[in-house]
């Protein structure tokens, strides 16, 4: 039973720490265009 215990608290501890790091990446803008980076491989370069 401690096991079950340890095991929520673990996982609790890993969802705290997967939300602070989507809401650093939504405050530092790393999600601000997500559709330019995939269209970008269709275009090329003219040289």
């Amino acid at each position: 039973m401690q096991v079950i215990f340890f095991m929520i608290g673990v996982s609790l501890l890993m969802a705290l720490g997967f939300l602070a790091a989507f809401f650093w990446s939504m405050s530092k803008g790393q999600n601000d265009d997500l559709h330019t980076p995939a269209m970008r491989i269709l275009f090329e370069d003219k040289e």
